[in-house]
């Protein structure tokens, strides 16, 4: 690190948060969820997660080493990447896939545009992404275990309960909020999402702008589009399935691809609320939260420039120049 000292006027904040404190923070809240897909879906679940984390952490090691950059593995950026994308993934998935998007998560959207702090999405939602696109059969594979269930079978390969609300069928509510059904590994229990969730608010490392505003948002759309009206089931199943808990609470609110002024976090907010509403209204796949995320994340750079508070003492002048 260089020794020159920044010299800038006040006032001056000083705050003891690092990059690895927070990561850390990210991935400690991250294990409930994990550790529910683990007992869910079996061991198989947990090896897809050991190598993806590997897989993300080699990758960001070797490049920085090939490029002669600082190592920066040690900030734990990439552990939470590597925790992500597994837990984006099916249980299915051969072993190869989770090692080709962690690759994918740290060298092309992460490192080839600068490393922490200038990828312009979220690495593990591109690399979820990159591997739906180019795999779609083996990503939309669900394979599950019915807890308590005496079936006389191993597992259970079925459509995810958002597929099953698609076709207008009644889905177990209190099934998805806990967890027992298909889905991706890590967003199957509601529960477990939002017990890492209030971890991550009592720390501080998130507030309820952004996972607020996109839930509330969300539900608002639904009501009216969705076609069941205020249907308190249906709304309820539209939360707890897929991947919009996981999402608001985990990957919107990356520090990096999402809005700093406070107005734009909650535009943020909306825009992700309804556009998550149009694709699984209106689009060919029941899901899409991460489309939704990805796209939003393409437009904060915008967000940002229209939400900009005015320093104090300025006034906007005609046009909408500041004075």
């Amino acid at each position: 690190m260089s020794d020159l000292r920044k010299v800038s006027s006040s006032p001056h904040i000083r705050d003891k948060a690092t990059s690895s404190n927070i990561m850390r923070d990210v991935s400690i809240a991250l294990l409930p969820a994990a550790a529910y897909g683990v007992f869910h879906f079996g061991m198989n679940a947990l090896l897809t997660i050991l190598l993806s984390v590997a897989t993300c952490v080699a990758t960001e090691y070797i490049y920085e080493k090939l490029m002669h950059k600082p190592v920066t593995v040690k900030d734990l950026s990439a552990v939470v990447t590597g925790l992500l994308l597994a837990m984006n993934l099916p249980v299915s998935v051969p072993f190869w896939m989770p090692i080709l998007g962690g690759i994918f998560a740290i060298l092309v959207v992460k490192q080839l545009f600068g490393g922490l702090g200038q990828n312009f999405m979220n690495p593990a939602l591109g690399a979820r992404c990159f591997l739906m696109i180019s795999f779609a059969g083996r990503m939309t594979n669900y394979t599950y275990y019915a807890l308590g269930a005496n079936s006389g079978y191993d597992a259970i390969t079925t459509a995810t309960p958002l597929a099953v609300l698609r076709e207008g069928a009644s889905v177990n509510v209190m099934d998805m909020i806990v967890g027992n059904t298909a889905g991706m590994i890590g967003e199957t229990s509601a529960i477990a999402i939002l017990i890492g969730a209030a971890y991550l608010l009592f720390r501080g490392v998130i507030d309820l702008k952004i996972p607020g505003t996109y839930i509330v948002t969300f539900i608002v759309f639904m009501a009216f589009f969705g076609g069941h009206g205020f249907d308190g089931t249906y709304l309820v199943a539209q939360l707890a399935g897929g991947g919009l808990m996981l999402g608001a609470w985990f990957m919107a609110t990356d520090y990096v691809t999402s809005p700093i002024t406070p107005t734009g976090q909650i535009v943020y907010g909306v825009i992700l609320g309804i556009l998550t509403g149009i694709f699984r209204c209106f689009g060919a796949s029941p899901e899409g939260v991460s489309y939704a995320i990805i796209f939003s994340n393409l437009l904060v750079p915008l967000i940002e420039k229209y939400t900009i508070p005015l320093a104090f003492g300025k006034a906007k002048a005609k046009g909408g120049q500041k004075s």
